[in-house]
């Protein structure tokens, strides 16, 4: 009986946190009250993604089945959230003459990729999976 009811009331928790979570990197740890770790992957993913935008990254939309690794490339851009639909919006498209392009790149795929290691940690907290 205990059980159930704490179940029931993790599960409530487990989508908004995991929905804050993809939105804005440590979003969904601060609203299950995990200030500290929630701190770190805001800064960490953030920086991650902000120097990578800084250093030309292309953010472009490419989902098809044309060109599968470039559909993952976008999808794991897009899994940092909102930052990303924000820089989207504001214009920034990336220079492929850029040196650094494909550093900027990189750094953009891997904020998103870490973005959804996140978001399963603070799925798994709502839940009870996790302290």
């Amino acid at each position: 009986m205990l059980r159930s009811v704490f179940l029931e009331a993790t599960s409530k928790r487990a989508l908004p946190a995991t929905l804050l979570a993809w939105l804005v990197p440590g979003a969904g740890h601060f609203y299950l009250r995990r200030p500290g770790k929630a701190v770190v992957f805001m800064v960490a993913i953030g920086a991650l993604f902000v120097l990578g935008v800084a250093m030309d990254s292309r953010l472009d939309v490419s989902l098809g089945l044309d060109d599968i690794l470039a559909s993952l490339f976008s999808v794991a851009q897009m899994a940092m959230g909102l930052p990303y639909f924000v820089a989207r919006m504001i214009g920034f498209q990336g220079d492929v003459k850029s040196v650094t392009f494909e550093y900027g790149n990189t750094f953009t795929a891997v904020a998103g990729l870490l973005n959804i290691l996140v978001v399963l940690d603070a799925y798994d907290t709502a839940v009870g999976r996790k302290p």
